[in-house]
């Protein structure tokens, strides 16, 4: 008589995936965006009035209505300034340009460096939010991005000569101005003194 053997008790095995077909169409491999992708906005116009203060003068220059536009080109980029009149060029920034821009109000107040001379440049626009982009848009155009990244050192060391430049060039238009309201007090003390006839 052969000995009993009971059947072993089914062992638990996770489920087959079921073989998928080795041929797809092209559509299913396709990657479907979410979103379409929006063109990059183009640059808005900004309406400025441009004052100007040569090089060894005190005194700003009202060169009239203005409006400004950034041109790119490749990785690269400028901000022109137009005369709205007559459509003439009256200024243009970019990374070639050693300046110095500063918000003040609602001002662009910017400072050229050629040599050891300054001139600035005032674009006085219409509201917070125009000045906020238009210093923006300046000092993208104008970041020497080439030259910090091949050289720091040379980009600090450039940065801090414009700084330095523009620095003495403000603290030689404060002692002109000191020295004139200092003549302009003498004469008056001069005439004051003097008996009247």
């Amino acid at each position: 008589m052969e000995p009993f053997n009971p059947e072993p008790e089914p062992q638990f095995r996770p489920p087959v995936p079921a073989p998928q077909s080795t041929t797809s169409r092209v559509s299913d491999r396709l990657i479907v965006p979410h979103a379409p992708v929006q063109p990059r906005e183009s640059f808005r116009e900004i309406a400025v009035k441009v004052h100007i203060r040569r090089p060894e003068r005190d005194s700003w220059v009202y060169l009239g209505r203005a409006m400004v536009s950034q041109e790119v080109t490749g990785q690269s980029s400028r901000v022109v300034v137009r005369a709205v009149s007559s459509q003439k060029i009256i200024a243009i920034f970019s990374e070639i340009s050693d300046l110095q821009a500063d918000k003040r109000g609602n001002f662009v107040v910017i400072g050229c460096v050629e040599g050891s001379r300054v001139i600035s440049w005032s674009l006085n626009a219409l509201n917070n939010s125009e000045t906020l982009r238009l210093l923006a848009s300046i000092e993208l155009a104008c970041y020497k991005c080439k030259q910090a990244l091949a050289d720091p050192r040379l980009h600090n060391k450039s940065r801090r000569k414009i700084e330095r430049v523009i620095k003495d060039d403000r603290r030689r238009r404060h002692r002109r101005r000191k020295d004139q309201d200092s003549m302009v007090d003498a004469f008056a003390r001069q005439n004051l003194g003097e008996p009247m006839e």
